[in-house]
């Protein structure tokens, strides 16, 4: 597949934090691309630079093949974008909401409703679309958002956060609508996100993003394989990794929360010598590696849901504001 979207170097400074520090990826034609990682990490602020909404400090992208900073509105024309928060006007109707996102982008007159049609088909509305968004529960409303993404026809949707704050089940029916359009629509979209399972669920390719790097980048099945083991998990307290770390099968040993948390060749083979080493264990959890243990090996510390800056969304959006 030919690359769609290509990053070099690209950092973004706000005084004295930076953000996004000097990454480096592509995106292939057709591929759902993860950015993974907590919050604060640095996701929300690559999208904003790769859709144009924000200048880089230095280095650079082309999105379709036009440079995000000597053509922006080619970049715009070509993407379409669902924001965090919703941004769809909750005095109009879904249809209304649509029909004016047709004209801001200069749909054809006589695609307009066809196009309109479709997308709310897409996305089972079609009943609802001549309420009032305000009535909309949040799971209609990121409905409604990546009807709107599509509704130009755009060759990629950046997706920021499409499930946060939704429950379980919504967020589910989520991740099947963006499978049906990734087929139906033949989009490229870039997804970030903090759920492991999302990425996980969704997600060709991800790139683990901290402290705005990109650590690891890979498909999140080799991603797991490559931990090279399974998982087990010592509840304990007082744990000491010196215990385990001389044996030659355990590959891996962090100290977490609650105890030791081990990547071993043959977890069942060895269980018993590891028991015998640690001392008194309150209990044993044996699995496969998740997302989650990926995350931790690379980082050196367990997947967070808030990053220790507090607040970096907020203020690079206020920035946005003041420009």
């Amino acid at each position: 597949m030919d690359e769609i979207i290509k990053v070099e170097g690209l950092v973004k400074t706000f005084d004295k934090l930076t953000a996004v520090d000097g990454i480096t990826f592509d995106v292939k034609q057709g591929e759902v691309f993860g950015l993974l990682g907590p919050n604060g990490a640095g996701k929300t602020t690559t999208l904003l630079m790769l859709t144009t909404l924000l200048k880089p400090t230095s280095g650079t992208a082309t999105v379709n093949g036009y440079d995000i900073i000597k053509q922006p509105n080619k970049v715009r024309e070509s993407i379409g974008m669902v924001f965090q928060d919703p941004s769809s006007d909750d005095i109009l109707t879904g249809y209304e909401n649509l029909k004016l996102h047709a004209l801001m982008y200069g749909v054809p007159k006589a695609e307009r409703e066809k196009r309109i049609n479709e997308v709310l088909q897409l996305v089972d509305m079609t009943d609802r679309k001549n309420d009032l968004v305000k009535k909309y529960s949040g799971g209609m409303r990121r409905r409604l958002e990546l009807a709107r993404g599509l509704l130009h026809n755009p060759k990629i949707l950046f997706l920021d956060e499409p499930t946060l704050g939704l429950d379980p089940q919504t967020r589910d029916h989520i991740w099947e609508y963006i499978k049906k359009l990734v087929k139906e629509e033949k989009v490229t979209i870039i997804i970030t996100t903090h759920y492991m399972e999302e990425a996980d669920r969704l997600c060709d390719r991800i790139a683990i993003i901290d402290s705005g790097k990109i650590i690891v980048m890979d498909n999140p099945e080799r991603l797991k394989k490559n931990l090279g083991g399974g998982i087990i998990k010592l509840v304990m307290k007082n744990p000491d990794p010196k215990k385990v770390e001389k044996l030659k099968y355990v590959k891996n040993v962090k100290v977490v929360d609650d105890g030791l948390l081990l990547t071993v060749a043959d977890g069942g083979k060895y269980l018993q010598e590891i028991l015998k080493n640690v001392g008194d264990v309150d209990s044993v959890e044996i699995r496969s590696p998740m997302l989650n243990d990926v995350f931790l090996h690379y980082t050196g510390r367990s997947y967070r849901g808030d990053s220790p800056e507090g607040g970096v969304a907020d203020r690079i959006m206020h920035f946005v504001s003041r420009r």
